[in-house]
């Protein structure tokens, strides 16, 4: 069973977890003290939210597709208050983020999809400035499962896959530890019972506890292999990001396999499947096979693409890291 409400306060953040808490997010937000805020938000986002949501704003902003250093880079000059309200998906929360950590601002994030943006401080930076204070994660996050879980099957599936992704490649770094090891495992098992089921059968609270519990656990254990190669690919071949990390999370699952036995074993189990079959079974919740060709990559890429790769520090964070020679074989695997 999944709890379907619940606040959970968490440092210097406090989590928001039902349906319809975005209806009350003026409230909510005025409640916590923040007076002034410009919106950060989408043609698609604010369709979700409260009317008076952005009544109340100081502005509204609309963040424009791209990278998110590119969009914060475009949007941070028109910003003037330091308190700002992201509605949207990863690439909305992710460049508030941004531009809030180079304005020593704050975040509430009310998320969209299953980005699991709103639980991290991993972001990107506008190019060439700096964060004084280091990355920020959101103060207030307002989590709608409802809300969170609208787009068509297929973009679902492939933000579930990112979801599961932060939990399964947080399992072997390093700073694995017990509690992110239990919020990852949990959240994987949670997101794969909600997608086995039909989606006029499946519980939206399911996806969305699933998809905060994984982000919780990368945000606490960091990121390795997976998360290196499919942010890389993201950026230098200019692909979608859901849709990336579904192509290659079967694939870099794989790869830890032989490097990571005891963890793959455990989200196998949290998968319910057996170890040899985690690719499979993550390539079926997934929504089926698919290739990094089909989302628009041309193959004069990959050369840059694994050179960057290497160039990553988080890779060592991979047990045994791989070389340029596994590196593009997982790429052209996808391809």
């Amino acid at each position: 069973m999944t709890a379907t409400e619940f606040t959970w306060r968490d440092g210097e953040r406090t989590i928001h977890f039902r349906a319809g808490v975005i209806a009350d997010s003026p409230e909510i937000i005025a409640g916590a003290g923040w007076d002034d805020y410009e919106l950060l938000t989408t043609e698609r986002a604010i369709g979700n939210a409260s009317v008076a949501l952005a009544e109340d704003a100081v502005a509204v902003h609309h963040v424009p597709p791209g990278p998110i250093n590119e969009v914060a880079g475009r949007v941070i000059d028109d910003v003037s208050t330091p308190s700002l309200v992201a509605l949207g998906g990863g690439r909305v929360i992710d460049a508030a983020k941004a531009i809030a950590a180079v304005r020593g601002g704050r975040v509430a994030a009310l998320p969209t999809t299953l980005s699991g943006a709103e639980m991290t401080a991993i972001h990107r930076l506008p190019e060439g400035a700096e964060a004084p204070g280091g990355l920020i994660r959101p103060e207030i996050v307002l989590a709608d499962p409802p809300v969170m879980t609208t787009l068509p099957e297929q973009r679902l599936r492939a933000s579930a896959m990112n979801a599961l992704a932060h939990g399964a490649d947080s399992l072997s770094t390093p700073f694995a530890n017990p509690v992110a090891e239990l919020a990852a495992l949990r959240g994987a098992s949670l997101i794969a019972r909600a997608l086995d089921a039909e989606r006029a059968r499946r519980d939206p609270a399911a996806l969305a506890l699933g998809s905060i519990l994984g982000a919780y656990a990368i945000d606490s254990a960091r990121f390795a292999l997976h998360h290196v190669v499919s942010q890389t690919l993201v950026r230098t071949l200019r692909l979608p990001h859901a849709e990336t990390n579904a192509t290659m999370l079967p694939l870099t699952m794989a790869a830890l396999i032989p490097r990571a036995g005891p963890q793959m074993t455990a989200l196998a189990r949290a998968l319910r499947c057996k170890r040899a079959a985690l690719a499979a079974r993550i390539e079926e919740l997934g929504g089926g096979p698919r290739r990094l060709s089909e989302l628009g990559a041309e193959r004069d890429g990959i050369d840059e693409a694994v050179a960057a790769m290497l160039a990553r520090p988080e890779l060592a964070l991979t047990p045994e890291p791989p070389d340029a020679g596994e590196l593009r074989g997982l790429v052209e695997a996808a391809w």
